[in-house]
């Protein structure tokens, strides 16, 4: 008997030393078996949408008070912005929660009026001249109407609640010295059920995160990637390892290793400001474009959109979870093969709609809080019909479909005439010591723009904004609504040195360039 005891010791000692064999991964329930979630910040649907056909944008007649309290101070109707520079918003707390007020959404100029600065500003909005690759997506896949910010108020509150399905501990405004502790996030649950996933980060340093944050200068990478305040995302290489640059992105579209659900947080292209504008386009551009070349194109879908309102207006009420409002309507698209063709959907969503389809598609316990009025992303794919092709979107005409290029034959090309320009110089060098004044060699256009073999067809460019004038010239009546004996609004210090990061916590500038002048209506 003990001999045996012995001899299960001995055998077992060997085995112990074995690594645990991986967790099989949850299987996706759906065709959608790669899922992308980019963050971008500080906009309203109406300040993006609300002049597009077929969605609940601007009501006709919207004209929003300068004071409350005086209507002989008149009230700003919507204006276009079409390449103006728009004044700094930057909205606190009590500005933003004055604007929905008890859901009345008639203070959103009166909101800055009462603290002495201008609101005109937050009636402007863009549309297809300002937006072309996005106002095309629209047309092309779907466009939420009703997604909702999770908060009222905060960036760190809003991305809390893209990761956690909750509020961050501690209220959010500042990340305890311990950071966020245990509260589970999604990708806490993507792990444990051996599902792939990725942080990906524009401009990602690993040094930032919240054990790098200061009152005086706090790191803003962790404002934007929420899992930068979780102690086991950064100590638990298994996970800090799936925290990477964006770069990555595309490397791992080329070599095959896309995982299943990847977040994405921008910097620098993160649509805060009018200036960025154009390269939010081009970053989501990008993006889709490389998805849908890929070979995930088939299963996989896209989203984007945004973590709070920055200030702009939005005529919608948001709807009431529990004792509190969600945030102001923010734009929303979503990008698959898997979606009607330019459809306008009105279920009412907000960032935690995906964490649900999340946890649907693969199978996964629930986090955070049960999200109350929204509903699951999963409504808006249309599972019973195959698959689309990808649609170009880009400006201009386009062919309906993206044909894939082969890029040998181009570099074959390419090759051989690099070869016969340099037999072409060889003959016409040695001709030219016999023969002076024979012309020189024709040349050959520049073939420094080819890279490798992964590289996709070129996409139309997303036009830059037009130059935006002198902040003197600003003041034209043609710049903004005409004003009827109302005083022109007061200026705004100069923001033209703001950066366009997320910054501080919470930082909701809508732009860092001069303010312009708005006018009230009567």
């Amino acid at each position: 008997m003990r001999a045996r005891t012995w001899l299960g010791v001995v055998l077992a000692a060997p085995l112990a030393l074995l690594p645990a064999a991986p967790v099989a991964a949850a299987p996706a329930r759906t065709p959608i078996e790669h899922f992308v979630y980019l963050m971008q910040g500080d906009r309203t649907f109406d300040n993006y949408f609300g002049t597009y056909p077929g969605a609940d944008g601007l009501p006709d007649g919207t004209c929003q008070a300068v004071d409350l309290t005086r209507s002989d101070r008149g009230c700003v109707r919507p204006y276009p912005l079409h390449g103006k520079q728009p004044p700094v918003l930057d909205p606190g707390r009590s500005i933003v929660e004055a604007q929905v007020g008890d859901g009345a959404m008639n203070a959103f100029v009166a909101a800055y009026t009462r603290q002495g600065r201008d609101g005109a500003g937050v009636m402007g909005y863009y549309d297809e001249q300002d937006l072309p690759y996005y106002w095309e997506a629209a047309d092309r896949y779907v466009l939420f109407d009703r997604f909702f910010a999770s908060a009222a108020y905060g960036i760190r509150q809003n991305r809390s609640y893209w990761v956690a399905g909750a509020p961050p501990p501690g209220g959010g405004d500042r990340v305890p010295p311990g950071g966020y502790g245990d509260q589970v996030t999604i990708f806490d649950r993507l792990q444990a059920a051996g599902v792939s996933w990725k942080f990906y980060v524009q401009d990602y340093n690993p040094a930032e995160t919240f054990r790098a944050a200061s009152d005086v200068d706090p790191a803003a990478q962790s404002v934007r990637v929420p899992l930068l305040n979780y102690a086991r995302f950064l100590d638990d290489p298994a996970l800090r390892g799936r925290i990477v640059d964006l770069s990555e992105y595309h490397r791992d579209l080329d070599q095959g290793t896309l995982p299943a659900v990847a977040y994405v947080a921008s910097s620098g292209s993160s649509e805060r400001s009018a200036r960025s504008l154009t390269s939010g386009q081009r970053l989501v551009r990008d993006m889709v474009t490389q998805l849908q070349l890929s070979q995930y194109w088939k299963r996989s879908a896209f989203l984007w959109s945004y973590d709070g309102s920055g200030g702009w207006y939005d005529h919608v009420t948001p709807p009431k979870v529990a004792d509190r409002r969600l945030g102001l309507r923010v734009p929303a698209l979503l990008v698959s093969p898997y979606v009607a063709e330019g459809r306008v959907d009105h279920t009412t969503l907000d960032a935690t709609s995906a964490l649900r389809f999340i946890e649907e598609n693969w199978g996964l316990q629930p986090v955070g809080e049960r999200r109350g009025p929204t509903a699951s992303l999963a409504a808006a794919f249309d599972l019973t019909a195959p698959p689309r092709e990808p649609a170009v979107l880009g400006i201009g005409p386009a062919p309906s479909a993206l044909v894939r290029v082969d890029v040998a034959p181009v570099y074959g090309f390419y090759g051989g005439a690099m070869v016969l320009v340099l037999g072409v110089f060889i003959f016409a060098a040695a001709r030219g010591a016999r023969a002076p004044g024979v012309p020189d060699a024709i040349g050959v256009p520049d073939t420094s723009g080819v890279s490798n073999a992964s590289d996709v067809p070129d996409v139309p460019d997303v036009p830059d904004v037009p130059d935006v004038p002198d902040a003197s010239d600003a003041t034209d009546a043609s710049d903004v609504p005409d004003a009827t004996d109302v005083p022109a609004a007061s200026g705004v210090p100069d923001a033209s040195g703001a950066s366009d990061a997320a910054g501080s916590p919470d930082s909701t500038g809508a732009s860092d360039a001069p303010e312009t002048t708005a006018e009230a209506v009567v």
